[in-house]
């Protein structure tokens, strides 16, 4: 089941009849042209956020690390022992 709910907001005069000229020519009514632009935005601010952009330099040295046969250090290893010892493993 889809539960609706409201946002409500004012604007100046001059960012509603922008809105509603941007809307009419989408073919969109005002609240369709809203709801459809505030969550497209508001998907490319979460999508950018969760995102983690690499140079090339970067991006190498990663892909790098996630071959090498890396050996575990000491604090790895104490912190496995610790885990281990305290699920009774």
């Amino acid at each position: 089941m889809i539960t609706e709910t409201r946002i409500d907001f004012k604007l100046n005069k001059n960012a509603k009849s922008l809105i509603e000229k941007a809307a009419a020519l989408s073919g969109q009514s005002l609240s369709d042209f809203a709801k459809t632009t505030l969550v497209s935005k508001a998907r490319h601010v979460l999508k950018r956020q969760q995102q983690t952009l690499l140079s090339d330099r970067d991006r190498d040295i990663f892909l790098a690390m996630l071959d090498a046969d890396a050996k575990p250090n000491a604090a790895l290893k104490k912190a496995v022992r610790a885990y281990a010892h305290s699920v009774g493993a």
